[in-house]
């Protein structure tokens, strides 16, 4: 009788193992066991070839000029080669230049940390759990408990236009925790940072960041929307299932790869601080930072262990996040060639 049971677990490890095996992520596991190819390029070239229509990388390493890397299409239609100084939808990268501007406002006297919600927009005291609680600081930390707007069930399908439909999403809903007590990276939390520094500014906020940070480094090909800039600069966005170009769609900030290295170099060595800045966001925020809309991936990251800057561009996503988890083992593989 021990034996037959025996038999039939192993019988079911057998079928559960086998059953398992169509369920592996097999690109992935290709594309992280494949030989480290000998140049960035050639990774590059390997990257298209698991999927990819294409891909920007801008390396700054110390002591060593810059290099620029392309590959795939700019524009899949037009069969038009990517090109390393195109434009890029950055998405969540932009967070970076909110909260060294929050920090540039903070050590100004415009802003500060330890207010609230309530007293920078007492109008959502009520619809907004716990608005007196919730600091500047908890919200450029991501420890608010804001729920996400962009969580909002087809998001992305439909994605609004304004701060006010944004808004619109969480409003009146319960806290995900109370404030300080946990994290959750939230788009909520930089919309109502945005807003926060147009009312205290009286202007626009991006003028506030042209002005502060991208003019004194000379980021001349960095932009806050793409009303702003000629599209056919821009690169191409695909996303898995869905046969149109998304280069149309407005999602914010855009810049080249170089211009978002250049940015990162000088957020990590301090240089885009004036005196007394870099110990306020010292205790703020972070020094990487990665972007995610539909159609692009984009990943801005310092290696310190070989003084490096690494920005990388992809411009195909999927709704599974596949691309996502692809990217970034690609990532590695690039520190490593480089390393």
């Amino acid at each position: 009788m021990n034996k037959k049971k025996t038999l039939i677990l192993r019988i079911l490890l057998l079928v559960g193992t086998i059953t398992s095996l169509f369920f592996v992520p097999w690109l992935l596991v290709k594309a992280w066991i494949l030989p480290l190819p000998d140049t960035v390029q050639k990774q590059l070239d390997e990257a298209i070839g698991h999927g990819f229509d294409g891909m920007i990388v801008y390396v700054d390493q110390a002591n060593k000029p810059a290099e620029f890397f392309a590959a795939g299409w700019h524009n899949r239609e037009a069969k038009i080669p990517a090109k390393p100084d195109a434009l890029f939808k950055i998405a969540s990268i932009s967070k970076l230049y909110d909260a060294v501007a929050v920090t540039k406002l903070v050590s100004d006297g415009k802003l500060s940390l330890d207010k609230t919600i309530a007293d920078y927009l007492p109008e959502l005291v009520g619809r907004i759990e716990n608005a007196d609680k919730i600091t500047l600081r908890l919200m450029i930390q991501h420890k608010s408990g804001i729920p996400n707007f962009t969580n909002a069930p087809n998001f992305w399908g439909n994605p609004t236009k304004t701060y006010e439909e944004s808004l619109a999403l969480i409003l009146d809903k319960p806290a995900n925790f109370k404030p300080g007590e946990d994290y959750e990276y939230c788009n909520t939390n930089y919309l109502l940072i945005n807003k926060i520094m147009d009312d205290a500014l009286g202007y626009p906020n991006f003028q506030f960041i042209q002005e502060k940070i991208l003019t004194p480094l000379e980021l001349h090909n960095t932009f806050g929307s793409l009303s702003d800039v000629p599209i056919a600069d821009v690169m191409s966005g695909y996303h898995v299932g869905y046969s149109f170009d998304l280069k149309e769609e407005e999602h914010g900030m855009l810049a080249t790869a170089e211009d978002v290295g250049t940015f990162l170099r000088a957020l990590n060595d301090g240089s885009v601080f004036e005196q007394g800045e870099k110990e306020i966001y010292a205790s703020l925020y972070k020094y990487e930072h990665a972007g995610w809309v539909p159609g692009y991936q984009s990943f801005a990251k310092y290696y310190k262990d070989i003084d490096a800057v690494i920005v990388a561009f992809y411009s195909t996503t999927d709704p599974k996040l596949y691309n996502w988890n692809l990217s970034e083992i690609i990532n590695t593989r690039i520190k490593n060639i480089i390393k």
